[in-house]
């Protein structure tokens, strides 16, 4: 009997698509920039240390720093050029982050120890898992933890299933969409490697029903490649890619909360993190770039583009034609989940899976009224929350009653507010009531 099916999860929403303006544009690579700002913290877990000093000279691919433990990946040159500073600059999250600044000497030059390894699969796990965490690989779908990490379970763990994530369900992004068209076999090639990795039993690539073409081209290619993998055409329901919620529509199997999807024998990765696998293990190639897809009608002409990271947001935008007139907010990311910036000088990183230009009109913020009771937010959360009372426990300070209320299971997904008629700011809320409840924690131990 198989295990994975085209199933539903609890909740979730229908927010407009709008993938139209770029999922039929091929990817397209982009120049390579005069200098990157490429920062040491681009995942989640402990900041990588500095190699660099002011003045070194680094091809493509030498690693510019060293992972700050397990929990940790390093950074790399991608550009040839000279290291023209080392201090903290502004970063996608927010706050300044020290970056290594390359200058380009439009050489173009690479690490000589790039190159295919015909053999690799032969390689035993450690080994992969090495050149995994060398490459500087993390969640490539946006969430930036460390890919080694995810493929490292503890003793007892037993995984029997590995899910690639196709799913790209964000609104306006279509950069998984065009990886699965373009690049299927290092696709299915990366999965291969993760399930050696792992000694998965089964393996299935889950992808939304309203990219018909990339259903159809992985379920071509996988038959020509003679893998034992499976296709799965899943409902089209935002969030469908969010972990918890892909492993329910696909195995009917229930993360428990507070738990994680080894706890249920799964093991989730993004499309994109796949191929990036395979480079990493046959070719010794780290994350030096990325597909971006740069949409919305703030930008004069959308696309998708192969960006090298480190690459300021204003040169990828003027490859773009620039910001069209009524351009009004800024995104990393998509609408639901992607966090918004006050500048264009920051850098493309690992998690850049999107920037996203809405215009004055769309980007108009809303007032807050008083909340009806509506329960519209509750049958909305896919995690089975209640997301009017926590974010009215956080308001009030009342932090231990948000936790009671499993505040810290929150997957920040943006349904309750897309869903709120008063237009509460609910994540906004949660995610800074989250934020207090790790803090006290981390303090209390």
């Amino acid at each position: 009997m198989d295990l994975f099916k085209s199933g539903i999860f609890h909740g979730g929403v229908h927010p407009a698509g709008n993938k139209r303006w770029t999922e039929q544009k091929p990817v397209e690579t982009l120049p390579v920039p005069s200098q990157v700002i490429i920062p040491v913290q681009q995942h989640i877990g402990a900041p990588s240390k500095p190699l660099v000093e002011k003045g070194a000279v680094v091809r493509i691919g030498d690693p510019i720093s060293e992972a700050g433990g397990f929990v940790s990946v390093p950074a790399h040159a991608s550009i040839s050029g000279t290291v023209s500073a080392v201090e903290e600059r502004p970063h996608p999250l927010g706050l300044p982050i020290l970056s290594v600044v390359i200058d380009g000497d439009g050489q173009e030059t690479w690490n000589p120890e790039i190159g295919f390894q015909a053999d690799y699969l032969s390689l035993d796990r450690a080994e992969m898992l090495k050149r995994i965490q060398d490459a500087g690989l993390a969640g490539m779908g946006g969430a930036t933890f460390p890919t080694h990490v995810k493929l490292s379970p503890p003793a007892g763990k037993k995984i029997d299933a590995v899910i690639l994530n196709g799913a790209e369900c964000e609104p306006y992004l279509t950069a998984d969409h065009r990886l699965m068209l373009e690049k299927p076999e290092e696709i299915l090639l990366g999965l291969q490697v993760m399930v050696k990795i792992l000694g998965a039993e089964r393996a299935a690539i889950g992808i939304e029903r309203n990219k018909p073409d990339a259903i159809k081209r992985l379920k071509k290619v996988v038959a020509e490649m003679n893998l034992p993998f499976q296709v799965i055409a899943l409902h089209v329901k935002y969030p469908q890619g969010a972990e918890k919620q892909l492993i329910r529509a696909m195995t009917g199997r229930a993360v428990p909360t507070g738990g994680l999807p080894m706890d249920v024998g799964c093991v989730v990765q993004n499309v994109g993190t796949a191929a990036a696998v395979y480079d990493a293990v046959a070719f010794r190639r780290p994350v030096i770039d990325r597909v971006v897809t740069v949409t919305g009608k703030g930008i004069k002409e959308p696309k998708n583009v192969l960006a090298r990271i480190g690459t300021p947001y204003a040169f990828v935008i003027e490859q773009c034609g620039g910001l069209a007139e009524a351009a009004g907010k800024l995104i990393m990311g998509g609408p639901m989940m992607g966090l918004a910036q006050s500048s264009l000088d920051i850098p493309v990183i690992k998690g850049t899976s999107g920037i996203l230009v809405l215009d004055a009109r769309e980007s108009r913020k809303h007032e807050e009224q008083v909340c009806i009771s509506c329960a519209h937010c509750v049958d909305a959360c896919p995690m089975g929350l209640m997301p009017k009372m926590i974010a009215a426990f956080i308001k009030k300070g009342r932090m231990a009653d948000a936790q009671a209320y499993h505040a810290l299971d929150c997957i920040e997904c943006g349904s309750c507010a897309y869903v709120c008629p008063a237009h509460i700011n609910l994540v906004h809320w949660i995610r800074y009531g989250k934020s207090e409840l790790i803090r006290a924690r981390k303090k209390a131990s």
